[in-house]
């Protein structure tokens, strides 16, 4: 100890042996605090993991200890979406991190630098709609919720280029939205063509051993061959081996294709095997009849009959503006399905009220205009014949591609 520090002590009243004792605590007491701030930097937790929804719309949330400072940034080739955090533990029960909905797969992990990341690959492009970190209600906490939903390559790429010109990252709590604003150029009127069924699904049999999801890929094809030739619109299929899709899978290709049309083909049966003829259905959540109604629980049971998991929907309107969007989809929607009846009654046979109504899943994209159609019944013979012959097949694709004709005419001309 110095001669100027012993003067100071003993000036103060404070003993020597004193003094230095209490400069030996303060300096272990300070290397003790900056430990522990240096671990609680360290120590950041991130606990339960959970992603609800389906492919075309997917929410995660996870729980903080503590507030974050948190990053998000795009990758494309797979399409990822990359969560940036200062050094954490994740504290994550391994059945959570199961493939769900549009996320087919989550990888957290350190980055180095004193930084982690959880990596969510997905099936193929998507935006990112509100992404915010909020303090928990009973004070244990922060959380941190992130929305995704699956858009189109066009919309993903002006993301990228958007986060590009943001030195390509965006603070979560800003609540960003990815692919706000993002004019689509014009181009062909795209059409999704859905051949109902496949794979493990085979769908309905038919009195002479007829295949439904062999019967819809043939006339899926077909009509795909009609309408290519013209050479008037992007025509794309949902599946075109047999192979089996969810049904949410179904919805969001037509999304990620920018869909200006979503056709559904089916061949279903009946009890009652005198009834015959062809049918175009359009959503809604109160069927227009019982039999419409037993259809489209038959057809909403395909990924339960294939072993996957059904979770409850919960997919709440946004805003206004989505409901808008719902309306006029729905519009567009009965607009084609009564063009599309009014075609295949000069060339097929059609059951009585041949447009009906029931709560398809596969009908629900908000934004697509879309119907399905059942060419017949596989339990009455002469429908059957019908559907496996191709002189039949061909008048009834001519027929689907006159109503997309007019439709797609219509709206290009704003109608």
């Amino acid at each position: 100890m110095s001669i100027a520090t012993q003067a100071n002590d003993k000036a103060l009243g404070v003993p020597p042996p004193v003094a230095r004792l209490c400069g030996v605590l303060l300096v272990a007491l300070l290397a003790v605090f900056a430990i522990m701030s240096a671990a609680s930097a360290a120590k950041l937790d991130a606990r339960d993991f959970k992603m609800a929804g389906d492919a075309t719309r997917t929410r995660i949330v996870m729980h903080f200890d503590v507030e974050p400072e948190l990053r998000w940034f795009l990758l494309r080739g797979p399409h990822r979406l990359v969560i940036e955090l200062p050094e954490t533990r994740f504290v994550f029960e391994p059945k959570t991190l199961k493939p769900r909905g549009l996320v087919r797969k989550v990888t957290p992990g350190s980055a180095g630098g004193g930084k982690s990341r959880i990596v969510l690959a997905t099936k193929g492009p998507f935006e990112v709609g509100q992404a915010e970190i909020v303090p928990e209600e009973d004070g244990s906490g922060y959380r941190l919720a992130i929305d995704l939903a699956a858009a189109s390559e066009r919309e993903f790429e002006a993301a990228l280029a958007d986060q590009a010109t943001t030195t390509a990252t965006v603070a979560a709590r800003k609540g960003h939205r990815v692919g706000d604003s993002v004019d689509r150029p014009a181009e062909m009127f795209t059409i999704v063509i859905d051949p109902g069924h496949g794979g493990i699904d085979g769908g309905a049999r038919g009195v002479g051993g007829t295949v439904e999801k062999d019967i819809t890929l043939a006339f899926a094809l077909e009509l795909r061959n009609k309408l290519q030739a013209e050479g008037r619109y992007n025509v794309e299929l949902t599946r075109s081996t047999d192979e089996f899709l969810r049904l949410d899978d179904r919805v969001r290709i037509a999304r990620q294709r920018e869909a200006d049309l979503f056709i559904s083909i089916h061949a279903d049966t009946i009890s009652m095997k005198g009834i015959r003829g062809a049918t175009v259905y359009t959503v809604s959540d109160k069927a227009s009849d019982a039999e419409a109604q037993a259809l489209a629980d038959r057809e909403n049971l395909s990924d339960q009959l294939a072993g996957i998991e059904v979770q409850d929907e919960n997919h709440e309107v946004a805003d206004i503006l989505v409901d808008l969007i719902r309306r006029e989809t729905h519009a567009f929607s009965i607009r084609f399905a009564r063009t599309l009846v009014g075609e295949l009654s000069n060339s097929v046979g059609l059951i009585n009220n041949p447009h009906r109504f029931a709560g398809f899943k596969v009908l629900k994209a908000p934004d697509v205009p879309s119907v399905l159609v059942e060419l017949g019944y596989l339990s009455n013979e002469k429908d059957e014949a019908q559907l496996r012959s191709l002189e039949w097949r061909g008048k009834a694709v001519s027929s689907i591609a006159n109503a997309i004709s007019e439709f797609a005419a219509a709206r290009a001309a704003g109608g």
